[in-house]
């Protein structure tokens, strides 16, 4: 009789914890299963959001079809001189590569960064993200809105 018995009860507990598990308290349905949901996130682990343009001067920017090679050239130059020491084009240095960042950034993001860096890093989460990821600040690399728009026509040539 005790094997019975405790055959019952071993079945009752096998049979228990295959249920589903649901609570359900006064028409109050809960359902305990875990959903994840994630944002798109870069290889470095930050939020990729084409939507956020940061804090800045720049509110708008549309690029035409074609790069404007001049711009880039110059671009180019001021990337050498100002941002190499802490960007790369298809590798991490002290901050993030640039090869792909309209992929993950927009335009207006990517200049106000290069010309509000101290505002983005206080305000911005996707500059704070950046922050807690590379362990640095980017600073404040004075090039005019015109030389950064440059930049950003360089950029889009990686």
């Amino acid at each position: 009789m005790k094997k019975v018995l405790a055959f019952i009860v071993f079945a009752t507990l096998i049979v228990s914890c295959g249920e589903k598990k649901e609570e359900k308290k006064d028409d109050f349905k809960m359902n305990r299963t875990k959903k994840e949901t994630k944002a798109a996130a870069s290889s470095d682990g930050v939020p990729v959001d084409l939507d956020n343009k940061g804090i800045g001067p720049v509110t708008s920017l549309q690029f035409d079809a074609e790069i404007n090679t001049d711009m880039a050239a110059a671009g180019e130059k001021n990337f050498n001189v100002v941002c190499i020491a802490c960007h790369q084009a298809e590798q991490r240095g002290i901050g993030p590569a640039m090869k792909g960042i309209y992929e993950r950034r927009s335009p207006e993001w990517v200049m106000n960064m290069i010309l509000n860096p101290s505002e983005m890093l206080q305000k911005d989460p996707i500059a704070m993200a950046l922050f807690e990821e590379y362990g640095s600040m980017m600073t404040a690399n004075n090039l005019t809105q015109e030389e950064a728009r440059e930049v950003a026509e360089y950029l889009r040539t990686l």
